[in-house]
């Protein structure tokens, strides 16, 4: 009977054991995914920020500018892409709306983000935009991979609709979670004027007749929790320019929007609370459930080497009382 059982234990510890790495490096790849419809919005906003008055083309000073940038995931395109490739894709359309301390909307910049939902990879399909102008995007934008490392990352600029570093400053608490810290800095770079402007008549083909052009730079912050990837702070130090032309008069450049945008405390908080709880499931299929199940196959493995050494030695204490001879104590 206890050889038996031995047998069954034997049988536990290993399938434990072959169970921990497949969890790890099987499941784990095949579970842990964006879901396809998701949906998001966040608030930020510039306090004493500066903003160009298009009625008389100069820089004023506003209380706040406030951007509210919404994601909302596409089944019907997700799953239409992962036909014609093969993966698990997700598709995003975002979208940057500011508006001035009056409510009234400053500009509007629509995104399709097209990337896969375990690696976080952009994937080229058709739709893939920025402001209506098909891009062909290389390195993250809005989320970093799961398990993320103590490295730099490639991040796409919307903006410039180019991809640069975005290095690693190091690791940091931000409110009870250990983030990684990740800043990049943007030069002035020529940028596209939006398709949607403030002021009805003025149009990206109209400021661009009159020879004046825009200007941008800025520094990019994050706080990223390197279990899920996601980003729970942002932050940018953020100029516009324009630059040139009849239309600033005798001026070389005038500000076009200028401060630093930061993300609205109350969703700064849900951001944190919902992190930490999908945090959890990534901890437990990614370290401890794996080594919990190694643990757990290493006892089974002892119980079971012992149930066997009880069992052979009763069976030597029954051989040698049967054959007459005086047991040997052990």
């Amino acid at each position: 009977m206890r050889r038996r059982a031995a047998l069954i234990l034997l049988a536990l510890a290993v399938f434990s054991a072959a169970l921990a790495p497949l969890l790890r490096w099987y499941a784990f790849p095949r579970l842990a995914k964006i879901p396809l419809g998701t949906y998001q919005a966040v608030v930020l906003e510039a306090r004493d920020a500066t903003l160009l008055d298009y009625g008389t083309m100069t820089a004023r000073e506003v209380p706040k500018i406030t951007i509210v940038q919404t994601l909302k995931g596409d089944v019907e395109a997700s799953e239409r892409v992962e036909r014609t490739t093969g993966r698990d894709v997700v598709v995003w359309d975002t979208l940057s709306y500011i508006q001035g301390p009056d409510g009234k909307m400053v500009s509007r910049i629509p995104e399709r983000y097209v990337f896969d939902a375990h690696t976080q990879e952009p994937v080229h399909a058709s739709g893939e935009s920025v402001d209506g102008d098909p891009v062909r995007r290389t390195g993250l934008e809005f989320k970093w991979p799961f398990l993320t490392q103590r490295r730099d990352y490639a991040y796409f600029d919307a903006q410039t609709r180019t991809t640069a570093p975005i290095h690693y400053r190091g690791t940091r608490d931000f409110r009870g979670l250990e983030v990684y810290y990740f800043e990049q800095t943007v030069p002035w770079t020529r940028v596209a004027m939006p398709k949607t402007m403030p002021v009805a008549g003025i149009t990206p083909e109209t400021v661009a007749a009159t020879g004046t052009t825009r200007w941008y730079t800025t520094v990019r912050r994050f706080w990223v929790e390197p279990l899920t990837g996601a980003p729970v702070y942002g932050e940018e130090i953020h100029r516009e320019e324009l630059r040139g032309g009849t239309l600033l008069g005798d001026r070389d450049r005038v500000t076009a929007f200028a401060g630093h945008v930061k993300m609205r405390e109350d969703y700064v908080r849900h951001t944190v609370d919902l992190v930490a709880s999908q945090r959890v499931l990534i901890l437990l299929m990614t370290s401890c459930l794996p080594w919990g199940l190694l643990a757990l196959g290493a006892l089974l493995l002892v119980l079971s080497l012992y149930l066997e050494a009880r069992g052979r030695l009763r069976t030597r204490h029954v051989r040698v009382a049967s054959s007459g001879a005086a047991p040997v104590s052990v």
